[in-house]
């Protein structure tokens, strides 16, 4: 059993929502704590960098609220992700803004390091770093991170190549504390698989593309319901980072698919010119064939309970 936070110990349903670039809002966190999953949405949404505090401080004052008037099922706690790497000239700011509100988990991507991880301790919140092999999850550990985002093959965005089954098993060698399991998550069965590898917790991106709160297009939305895996493709042309993208999307921008370049890692970018440049690519992950239409973000998490429970159920005899 893994050692647990506090903030991580009470989950009625072991799944953080990943933090999805541009999609992700305060509505969307707020329904998916309400929902009692972790909400999650990255830094760099909020554009200009002062909307951060504004967004900040709706997801705080609503979920507190939500707490005083439902005490016997309380939102579960909300995540903010942080790209630490050296193009991300945001990151002393927003972390300075996080610290305010006290953010209860924050998630680093690309780059473990010491100083935010020690800075995000200082007020008492959690760090949970993604990666995307056992080298990467040490070196992460090494740094102060409390928890590990297992991103492997098949997950949506920036994602890694290692079967789910090796990278749990590897990094369930030498680490107890909490692991989440990304990678084509997007039934309760699925979640409970991820269980039984190992891991503590399912990490959901694309299904909750595909809500009516997420800030995606219509077209994107309705491109993962009609979509499965074979619509995916897995490139580094976009960011300088290998990630999986849907195929459409990339038709769309004139580009094919099936013969991408490859991009330069040394350039890659996560400000605003990314944004701007590939803003119609879309991320997605393997596993959207489990997903059959656009729902509210409560109604995909009640699905997600009914799917785990009943196969639990059906392991239990």
């Amino acid at each position: 059993m893994s050692r647990l936070p506090g903030a991580l110990a009470r989950l009625p349903l072991p799944i953080i929502g990943a933090p999805l670039f541009i999609i992700s809002n305060p509505k969307l966190v707020i329904a998916q704590c309400k929902a009692g999953v972790v909400g999650a949405m990255p830094a760099l949404n909020a554009r200009p960098a002062s909307q951060l505090d504004e967004w900040l401080a709706e997801i705080t004052e609503t979920l507190a609220a939500h707490d005083r008037a439902h005490p016997e099922s309380p939102a579960a706690p909300f995540a903010i992700n942080q790209i630490v790497h050296k193009s991300n000239d945001r990151l002393e700011h927003d972390l300075e803004v996080c610290a305010r509100y006290k953010v209860p988990m924050v998630i680093t991507s690309l780059g473990a390091r010491t100083d935010v991880n020690e800075a995000v301790h200082a007020w008492g919140g959690v760090v949970m770093h993604d990666i995307i092999n056992n080298a990467f999850a040490h070196k992460a550990i090494e740094k102060g991170a409390d928890g590990l985002i297992a991103v492997a093959a098949g997950a949506g965005g920036h994602a890694g190549t290692k079967s789910p089954f090796a990278l749990i098993q590897e990094i369930r060698e030498w680490f107890d504390g909490p692991v989440a399991l990304s990678g084509a998550i997007a039934s309760g069965g699925a979640v409970l698989a991820a269980q039984a590898m190992g891991a503590d917790f399912a990490y959901i991106g694309s299904a909750f593309i595909a809500t009516e709160e997420a800030r995606a297009a219509e077209a994107y939305k309705q491109a993962i319901v009609d979509g499965n895996s074979d619509d995916i493709v897995y490139s580094n042309l976009f960011t300088g980072v290998h990630g999986n993208y849907l195929k459409p999307s990339i038709r769309a921008a004139g580009l094919d698919p099936d013969n991408l370049p490859e991009s330069d890692p040394s350039k890659m970018n996560f400000g605003g010119d990314a944004k701007k440049a590939w803003k119609d690519i879309w991320g997605c992950g393997q596993g959207i064939g489990a997903i059959t239409k656009v729902v509210p973000a409560a109604e995909l998490v009640a699905r997600l309970k009914r799917e785990y429970d009943a196969a639990t159920a059906r392991l239990l005899g």
